[in-house]
C-alpha cells in the first residue's frame, strides 16, 4: 500500500510539474499582453517632457566708418534681431534664446547688448528694444564717450590737455593735473 501511494506521487509530480511550467508561461504570457498596451495607453496620455533648451549665440559686428554709438546700437539691435527669429525658427527645441552683441572699433572689442528672451514672450512682442539688456561701459571702451572723441579727434601736438598720455604724469613736483571730465 504504501508502494502504490509512493508510485501515484511520483508519476503526480512530473505532471504537476509540467503544469507549472505552462502556468508561469500562461502567466508571463498574461503579464506581457496586460503591461505593453499599458505602457502605450499611458505615453500616449501623458507623453514624456521634450528636451527643451536655450539657444546661446555670440555676435561681433564691425564700425562702420561714419558710425556714431547710437547707428552703431540700431545695428546691432538689427542683428539681435535677426538671431533671435532665426534662432527660433530653426529649431522647435529652442525655448529661449540668448545673444550677445560685440562691437569692434579700432581694435577694440566690447559688448554693447544682450537679449534673452522665450519664446513665447518673442511671439507676443519681436521688439528687441524691449528684451534687450545694454552695457553701459560699451562706449566708453569703444571709444565713443566725451572724453574719448577729444582724444580720438584731437592732434597729439596741439597741447598737453588732450592726450592723456601727458595728463597722466606730472609737469613738474609742485603740480598735480586736474582730472578728466
Amino acid at each position: 500500500m504504501v508502494g502504490k501511494k509512493l508510485l501515484k506521487i511520483n508519476t503526480f509530480i512530473p505532471l504537476m510539474l509540467l503544469f507549472a511550467k505552462k502556468i508561469r508561461i500562461t502567466n508571463a504570457v498574461l503579464l506581457l499582453s496586460t503591461a505593453v498596451p499599458t505602457w502605450l495607453v499611458i505615453d500616449a496620455i501623458a507623453p514624456q517632457m521634450v528636451k527643451a533648451y536655450t539657444n546661446r549665440t555670440d555676435l561681433e559686428i564691425d564700425r562702420l566708418p561714419g558710425d556714431n554709438y547710437q547707428s552703431l546700437l540700431r545695428r546691432a539691435e538689427a542683428v539681435a534681431r535677426a538671431a533671435a527669429q532665426r534662432g527660433f525658427d530653426g529649431d522647435i527645441l529652442v525655448t529661449d534664446v540668448s545673444i550677445i552683441v560685440s562691437v569692434q572699433n579700432y581694435g577694440a572689442i566690447a559688448p554693447v547688448l544682450e537679449l534673452n528672451v522665450s519664446r513665447s514672450e518673442w511671439r507676443n512682442r519681436p521688439d528687441p528694444q524691449r528684451w534687450a539688456k545694454y552695457f553701459k561701459m560699451a562706449q566708453t571702451l569703444l571709444f565713443f564717450g566725451p572724453s574719448a572723441t577729444k582724444a580720438n579727434n584731437a592732434n597729439p601736438t596741439d597741447n598737453v590737455e588732450n592726450n592723456p598720455v601727458e595728463e597722466a604724469s606730472p609737469q613738474s613736483s609742485d603740480t598735480v593735473p586736474n582730472p578728466a571730465p
